[in-house]
C-alpha cells in the first residue's frame, strides 16, 4: 500500500501545478486571426484607446491558456500609471484591468 502511495504522489504533485500557457509569435497570431479564431488587435486597441485615451501602448502578448487565447496588454495612461490589461482574443472581452506595479 505505501508503495502505490509512493507512485501516486508525482501524478497528484503535477495536477497541483497551475495550468500551463504558452506565448504565440506573430506567424500564429496572424493565422488565428485569418482563421477568424482571435479577433484583430487593431480591433481591440481602439475599444481601448476609448477607455484610456492617449495612452501609449508598452507591450503586447498573444497567448493560450488551457485552450483559451488572451491578450496581455501593458500600457501607460496619459497621466502616466501603467496598466495590465488581459483581453479574451477570440471576443475582445475585457477581462483584467489593474494598475501594473
Amino acid at each position: 500500500m505505501a508503495r502505490f502511495a509512493l507512485l501516486l504522489l508525482p501524478a497528484l504533485w503535477l495536477a497541483a501545478l497551475p495550468a500551463a500557457s504558452r506565448d504565440l509569435d506573430q506567424d500564429e497570431a496572424l493565422r488565428l486571426t485569418r482563421e477568424g479564431r482571435i479577433m484583430p488587435l487593431e480591433r481591440l486597441m481602439q475599444a481601448i484607446t476609448r477607455l484610456y485615451p492617449q495612452a501609449q501602448l508598452l507591450e503586447v502578448d498573444l497567448e493560450e491558456h488551457n485552450g483559451q487565447y488572451l491578450y496581455d496588454i501593458d500600457l501607460l495612461t496619459a497621466n502616466g500609471f501603467a496598466r495590465e490589461l488581459e483581453l479574451d482574443a477570440r471576443t475582445g472581452q475585457l477581462l483584467r484591468d489593474k494598475e501594473d506595479d
